[in-house]
């Protein structure tokens, strides 16, 4: 079939985001769902695939590089209206993303049990996490390609297919889960080894979806052909917006490897706590993250067509909705904690240690909310760098050392730590909004004038 050409379209805020909050609810919801299943199979099963999971994200961080950078890129063409020139940044995002994942699936099959003994574990919390960091390694090869076509799908406003690609996801591991923890229909138990392949299937399945409607929505025919030969413009541009963007993101869940080490010297039931804790907290941003998406290809978009103004108020709104929005979500998980604790674990020392911690998230969400919000914004406008400085002298000398000071020195606990990362949020999130006043885009247009002269 010959390659259609793609029209791009005007589209809301509305139209692009309400498929994407659809669809990180689903893909969060896979891990809350997974962590709620084994949270009454063992604490300790829990624990451990919650350890794992925080290493294997800073590894899909890795294929973050170029799916972020596409986003961007695809998008500020289709806003300046070179529809060619976004087609083949497509094709370089799937050729780079098949060979990070291949590299990053072999590291971590190999070296898995290393990488996991950084966290200090013992007994069966290190070997639930071993188990299940073994087999997911193998996904994650499927996750990068998934990360790369979903970017070159939601880059041309096709956010409803992503949305129903995880939906199926979803259902899969769904049904794994009950497969490998119930023993229905006489099935032997197979714990944390049956969730974990339960992922690689439903990832892998999520590959073959996405290259479907790549191919039928887009008409991108995406060959092998594609994985060996990329324009060298086209990595630089990827890789010159994603290493940075990427590179916040690495910065954060590094500190969150310190702050888990800290936790893990408070004992197995701050630790449980804090997996718990960490699943019911995506509920409050969930809705943030999604506009947060769907204003950045917005803001991407507007400023490939130079239409500044434009970026600039979309990016305030968005803010204003997103700061309502978590305050009011956070405070009504804190109203309803224990009942929501007690779905994870009937363990009292657990619920003791949760119940706090959610009252101290509506602190830390309305900070969180700017955060990402600006944060987003500045990367679609070009400003790549501020948001990883910023990052990593907050995360690190605001959340890391106020986490040991409160929690660990003074003894707060877990409460203690997520004052700390509220704390940062909230730094990170005020420089933010003055940076997004101060219109990045100005530098730029200035830094091309002289050198035009």
């Amino acid at each position: 079939m010959a390659e259609k050409s793609y029209q791009y379209q005007e589209q809301s805020l509305f139209s692009i985001s309400w498929p994407l909050f659809i669809e990180l609810s689903l893909h969060m919801g896979i891990g809350i769902i997974a962590t709620f299943m084994l949270g009454h199979f063992s604490d300790s099963a829990a624990a451990g695939v919650g350890v794992a999971n925080q290493l294997l994200n800073i590894f899909i961080l890795v294929f973050n590089v170029t799916s972020i950078g596409g986003t961007v890129l695809i998008s500020q063409k289709l806003g300046a209206g070179r529809l060619k020139d976004a087609r083949q940044l497509g094709r370089t995002v799937f050729g780079l993303n098949v060979w990070f994942g291949l590299f990053v699936s072999l590291i971590v099959f190999f070296f898995g049990e290393q990488l996991l003994q950084l966290f200090d574990i013992h007994g069966k919390v290190y070997d639930y996490g071993l188990t299940f960091l073994r087999i997911c390694g193998i996904s994650l090869f499927f996750e990068s390609i998934s990360l790369a076509l979903s970017a070159i799908l939601r880059s041309h406003g096709y956010t409803k297919e992503s949305m129903f690609v995880t939906m199926m996801m979803d259902f899969i591991s769904i049904g794994g889960n009950i497969l490998a923890i119930t023993g229905i229909f006489g099935l032997p138990i197979t714990g944390v080894t049956g969730v974990a392949w339960a992922i690689v299937v439903a990832r892998a399945f999520a590959v073959c979806a996405l290259l479907y409607f790549v191919y039928n929505r887009l008409a991108l025919k995406l060959e092998l052909k594609d994985i060996m030969t990329a324009k060298t413009e086209d990595i630089k541009g990827l890789l010159g917006i994603g290493i940075p963007s990427a590179g916040e993101n690495l910065s954060y869940q590094f500190s969150q490897l310190i702050i888990t080490g800290f936790v893990v010297s408070m004992g197995t039931a701050s630790l449980a706590a804090r997996v718990y804790v960490l699943n019911i907290n995506y509920i409050c941003f969930l809705f943030t993250v999604a506009i947060a998406q769907g204003t950045q290809l917005l803001v991407a978009r507007y400023i490939g067509g130079r239409q500044y103004d434009r970026a600039l108020k979309r990016g305030i709104k968005t803010l204003k909705i997103a700061m309502a929005a978590s305050t009011l979500t956070s405070l009504i998980i804190a109203l309803i904690g224990s009942p929501l604790l007690e779905t994870f674990t009937k363990n009292p020392e657990i619920i003791a240690v949760g119940l706090p911690v959610l009252w101290a998230i509506v602190f830390v969400e309305p900070g969180r909310a700017m955060n990402i919000v600006l944060m987003n914004s500045l990367k679609s406008a070009g400003d790549v760098r501020f948001p990883v400085v910023m990052g990593i002298l907050s995360m690190w000398g605001i959340a890391v050392s106020l986490s040991y000071l409160l929690g660990v020195h003074y003894g707060l606990g877990l409460l203690g730590v997520w004052l700390a990362q509220g704390a940062d949020e909230w730094l990170r999130g005020c420089f933010a909004l003055k940076r997004w006043y101060m219109k990045p885009w100005e530098r730029h247009k200035a830094a091309k004038a002289e050198l035009s002269v």
